[in-house]
């Protein structure tokens, strides 16, 4: 089983947890946060010392409610929504997606995204500014590919399966 479906099920990604983590809302808030708040609050004990480990829990509640805050998107019109669905597709159509996309090509985003924790780690150890700033930008470029690739994916899968397209506008 790949670590992607994992993550899902520790989450507990059913089909209304997919479409709440797609609301752009949600998708945008998250991406926005997801670095520059723990980026914080490690940095913080500069400033006040083991309370740190707070700003850090606070930090963590935040991302792991964020999803749940949100109402499920009702289309799937917008690009950050297109990429979750077609991280879905990633999971649950693992077979599907690698026809349309290359599975290889967005992992490899994600290795570019992980190895930009190295310096990112590095630059929150030590403090160093350059370091941090260095790693945390290749993070995020590595997750912005790795998200077109999911758009990619998605809007192919759209054409080529139209019974797996969102259709959150039909539930009630």
């Amino acid at each position: 089983m790949a670590i992607e479906k994992h993550v899902a099920d520790a989450f507990r990604l059913d089909e209304e947890g997919w479409a709440r983590h797609a609301n752009p809302w949600s998708a945008w808030s998250r991406f926005a946060t997801g670095i520059p708040m723990p980026i914080v609050a490690i940095w913080s004990r500069e400033w006040i010392g083991w309370w740190a480990v707070l700003a850090f829990a606070a930090v963590a509640l935040w991302l792991w409610l964020n999803p749940r805050l949100f109402p499920p998107v009702d289309d799937d019109r917008g690009w950050m929504s297109r990429g979750v669905f077609g991280e879905r597709a990633l999971v649950e159509h693992r077979d599907l997606a690698n026809d349309l996309i290359s599975i290889r090509r967005a992992n490899g985003f994600n290795i570019v995204a992980g190895l930009g924790l190295i310096p990112l780690a590095y630059g929150l150890w030590m403090l160093d500014p350059v370091a941090t700033i260095a790693g945390a930008s290749i993070s995020v470029a590595g997750k912005m590919f790795f998200i077109g690739e999911m758009v990619r994916l998605y809007d192919r899968l759209k054409v080529a399966h139209p019974e797996l397209a969102y259709r959150g506008w039909e539930r009630s």
